[in-house]
C-alpha cells in the first residue's frame, strides 16, 4: 500500500513538473511575442489620450474604462478565435495578413508625418467644431471611432504573436494569445489613464500647501488648520512637481507620439522585410542585416545596441518609403472606392475623431 501510495505521489510531483514547465514555456512565449508588439503598444497609448480631449475631468477615466472594455472584447471575444481558426485553416494566409497589417501600420506612420509637416485646414475645423455636439453623442462617437481604430492595432499585435508561437497545442496558443491580448490591454489603457489624469494631479499638487498633512491629497485634512513643519518643508518639491505636470505634459505628450510614429515606421517596415524574405524576396532583409552587421562592428562596445538601433532605422526608412507611397493609392484609389459602397447602403454616421 505505502509502495503505490509513493508511486502515486511520485505520479503527481511529475505531472506537477510538466504543468510547471508548461506554464513557464506560456510565459516565455508571451513575453517574447509582447515584446514584438511593442511599438504598436507605443502607438496605441500614444494616440488614446486624444479620444479624451475636450471632454470634462470627470468623464476621461470612464471614457478610457470604455475604450479598454472594448479593446478586450476586440482581442478575446473576436481576434482570437479567428487568429486560431485561420492558423489551422488556412495557416499560409497568416504571412499575407500580417504584412497587410505592417503595411498599414506604414501607411498610417507616413500620414501622421506628411499631416504635420502640411495640416489640413479641415482637420482644426472639426475639432473646433466637436464641443457643440451633444456631449453624449460626442462620447459615443469618440468611444466608437477608438474601438475600431483598436481594432485594427489589436488584430497586428495577435497576428504578431500568432506568428512568433513555435508550439501546436491548441490550448496553449489560446492561452498566449489571451495573455498577451490582456497584458497589453492592461498595459496601454493603464498607462492611458495615468496620461490623462496626470495634468489634474499636478494642479492638485501645486495647490496644495499642506501635502504632509494631507498625504498628498489622498486624505482630507482639517480646514483651516495651519501648516506644520513637515507641510514647510514638502511643499516646495510637490508643488514644484505639480507645475512641472502641468507644464511638462503637452512636450511628453508631442515627444511620445513622435516615438509612437517612429515605432510604427519600425514595426511595419519590419514586418514587411520578414513577409518579403518569407516570399523569397531576400535582398532588401540582407542589405538590412548586413548594414547592422557593420554598425555593430564600428562599435564593439556597444555592438548590440548598434546593430539592433540601425536594423529600426532603415526599416524605419523602408517603412516610410512604403507608407508615402501608400498615401495616393489610400486618397485617390481607396477612399472613394469606400465612400463609393457606403453610399449604396445609405447614408453614413457621423466620422468618429480621426486619428
Amino acid at each position: 500500500m505505502s509502495v503505490g501510495l509513493l508511486a502515486l505521489l511520485d505520479d503527481v510531483a511529475a505531472l506537477a513538473r510538466v504543468a510547471a514547465a508548461s506554464l513557464d514555456d506560456v510565459a516565455a512565449q508571451a513575453g517574447k511575442a509582447g515584446t514584438k508588439a511593442l511599438g504598436i503598444v507605443i502607438d496605441d497609448a500614444a494616440v488614446t489620450p486624444r479620444y479624451v480631449v475636450g471632454f470634462a475631468a470627470a468623464r476621461e477615466l470612464p471614457i478610457v474604462w470604455r475604450i479598454a472594455v472594448g479593446s478586450l472584447k476586440n482581442k478575446l471575444l473576436f481576434l482570437l478565435p479567428g487568429a486560431l481558426l485561420l492558423s489551422y485553416a488556412v495557416p499560409w494566409v497568416i504571412t499575407p495578413l500580417l504584412m497587410l497589417g505592417g503595411l498599414y501600420l506604414c501607411y498610417e506612420g507616413a500620414e501622421k508625418i506628411l499631416h504635420a509637416v502640411m495640416p489640413a485646414p479641415a482637420h482644426a475645423e472639426a475639432e473646433t467644431a466637436a464641443p457643440s455636439q451633444d456631449a453624449k453623442v460626442l462620447e459615443d462617437q469618440r468611444v466608437r471611432g477608438a474601438i475600431q481604430t483598436d481594432f485594427i492595432l489589436s488584430a497586428e499585435v495577435m497576428a504578431l504573436t500568432l506568428a512568433s508561437l513555435t508550439t501546436d497545442s491548441t490550448v496553449t496558443r489560446a492561452a498566449i494569445l489571451a495573455i498577451v491580448g490582456i497584458g497589453v490591454t492592461l498595459l496601454v489603457y493603464g498607462v492611458v489613464a495615468l496620461i490623462v489624469k496626470a495634468d489634474d494631479a499636478g494642479v492638485a499638487l501645486a495647490a496644495n500647501d499642506r501635502p504632509a498633512s494631507t498625504l498628498l491629497g489622498l486624505r482630507a485634512g482639517s480646514p483651516g488648520a495651519a501648516a506644520t513643519g513637515a507641510d514647510r518643508a514638502l511643499r516646495p518639491a510637490t508643488q514644484g512637481l505639480g507645475r512641472a505636470l502641468v507644464v511638462g505634459m503637452p512636450y511628453f505628450l508631442s515627444g511620445l507620439a513622435i516615438l509612437g510614429t517612429a515605432a510604427m515606421l519600425w514595426v511595419g517596415g519590419g514586418i514587411l522585410l520578414h513577409g518579403l524574405e518569407h516570399f523569397g524576396v531576400t535582398a532588401p532583409a540582407h542589405l538590412v542585416h548586413e548594414a547592422a552587421k557593420a554598425a555593430a562592428a564600428a562599435v564593439p562596445s556597444l555592438a548590440g545596441a548598434a546593430e539592433w538601433l540601425a536594423t529600426a532605422i532603415l526599416s524605419g526608412l523602408g517603412g516610410l518609403v512604403v507608407g508615402g507611397l501608400t498615401i495616393p493609392v489610400v486618397q485617390f484609389v481607396l477612399a472613394p472606392a469606400t465612400r463609393r459602397i457606403r453610399a449604396l447602403f445609405g447614408p453614413s454616421e457621423p466620422a468618429a475623431a480621426r486619428r
